[in-house]
């Protein structure tokens, strides 16, 4: 078959899709870059919010527009809170329910694979990962569910209650993507603090053992909450394979909001937390997520909200607005904001977070740090005559966005050098590799 692999929503979808990709690969299938060259789609799809569920549908719709020979496959928390109204989608030929995720592959196949498929050679399991072009970074699936019981979230009833990947599973899939050339890789979960406490392990156990046992360049975490992290853990980043970047979820800077939201942290424990990290963690950036206009926030807690977020510091703030999620505690509080303060107090964070991410790169500037390239973008000719450039942009060790320029034939793609970092340009820094010092300003 030919496979076309699409997904709404969060890091663990992108995680998720990256693994079934592989899968596929290895089941003897192809994997496809387009639509229009698919036997077969799967969408996985986002509920989070009311909005994240209709963009769900809008491109489960447009994918059947562009292809409506395809056989279409849903799953993700779309499919899993709303299964009939998922298969009653036009195009739609099989729903798979977040708790068969992990057999996505074999019920594919057996649905739609024709008779002798698979039809590809390919190694065997063991010996590496698919790493498909372009792609530098890999997202690990470590753990599913969450028991939290925060009042505005509806993940714990689409992913249920927590379950744990096998501690040497994970690392045996880390040394697999080594081996395909991937230079760093992304542990994620819906609650990724709680990875192994149904197994009588942890993250930390899960940290120390991808470092100990793998050649991986670059680790990373995805989002974490701030009530999972044992007071050892800062110690882990001795290890400079380990990334300095944090994403903390915060999601109001008002202690009275916070206990609405049933969060398990406070606005003291949490800035004790960050001032943990930052002592032992240089340059560390921190990044986080803030809901605007929860039921019931006042203007004086809203402004809490504000004092508090430019007190602590971020280098991005994911700000999402609060609507109502059926099936939600929140959805039933009193006090819903009206929407026009909703979009005044969005703006208000907007302009802050803008301030706070533009302070954050320019302590930067002059400095040297490693980047991961990721690829090119169009050719430059700096002028009419001069040799060809070629655009590429990437990461730093501590997650700053980096665009520079070289010679068009210098391969950049999926290597890490370390770069000079200069001017703040937008929401990302110019960076220098030696030797190749084109200004970037001509082509801005």
């Amino acid at each position: 078959m030919d496979v076309f692999l699409t997904t709404v929503g969060c890091r663990l979808n992108e995680a998720e899709i990256a693994r079934w990709a592989r899968d596929f690969h290895r089941a003897g299938h192809r994997v496809v870059p387009s639509i229009g060259q698919a036997d077969v789609v799967v969408v996985n799809t986002c509920a989070v919010t009311g909005e994240a569920a209709r963009k769900s549908r809008k491109l489960i719709g447009g994918l059947h527009r562009e292809n409506p020979a395809a056989r279409m496959v849903l799953t993700g928390c779309f499919a899993e809170l709303e299964p009939g109204a998922a298969a009653a989608l036009t195009g739609v030929d099989l729903v798979v329910g977040n708790r068969d995720k992990d057999r996505l592959v074999a019920l594919v196949a057996e649905s739609f694979a024709a008779p002798g498929m698979p039809v590809l050679a390919t190694e065997p399991e063991s010996v590496h990962a698919y790493r498909p072009a372009g792609r530098t970074r890999a997202f690990v699936k470590v753990q599913d569910g969450c028991k939290n019981r925060c009042t505005f979230c509806i993940v714990t009833v689409a992913r249920g209650e927590e379950r744990s990947r096998a501690l040497a599973e994970i690392v045996d899939e880390i040394r697999s993507l080594v081996a395909a050339g991937y230079q760093e890789a992304v542990l994620t979960g819906v609650h990724l603090g709680g990875y192994g406490r149904d197994l009588g392990t942890s993250l930390r156990d899960l940290l120390a053992a991808v470092l100990a046992g793998t050649a991986l360049p670059r680790l990373r975490l995805s989002s974490l909450e701030p009530w999972d992290i044992p007071a050892d853990f800062w110690t882990l980043w001795r290890d400079p394979r380990l990334m300095p970047h944090l994403h903390l979820p915060l999601q109001s800077g008002s202690d009275s909001v916070l206990a609405r939201m049933a969060r398990r942290s406070s606005t003291q424990s949490f800035a004790a937390l960050t001032e943990a990290a930052r002592a032992a963690i240089p340059d560390l950036t921190l990044t986080t997520d803030l809901i605007v206009g929860f039921p019931g926030e006042t203007t004086a807690e809203w402004a809490e909200t504000l004092d508090y977020v430019q007190r602590i510091g971020f280098g991005h703030v994911h700000a999402f607005t609060y609507s109502p999620r059926e099936g939600t505690r929140a959805a039933r509080l009193p006090g819903q904001v009206p929407p026009a303060v909703k979009r005044a107090r969005r703006r208000a964070l907007h302009e802050l977070a803008a301030s706070m991410k533009q302070a954050h790169l320019a302590r930067f500037v002059g400095h040297s740090r490693d980047v991961l390239w990721e690829g090119e973008d169009e050719p430059i000719a700096p002028a009419a005559g001069a040799p060809a450039w070629q655009r590429f942009t990437g990461y730093t060790d501590n997650y700053l966005r980096v665009e520079t320029a070289v010679p068009a034939g210098v391969a950049l793609a999926n290597r890490i050098t370390p770069a000079r970092l200069g001017g703040v340009h937008g929401e990302h820094l110019r960076a220098e590799i030696a030797g190749h010092a084109l200004s970037l300003s001509m082509s801005a």
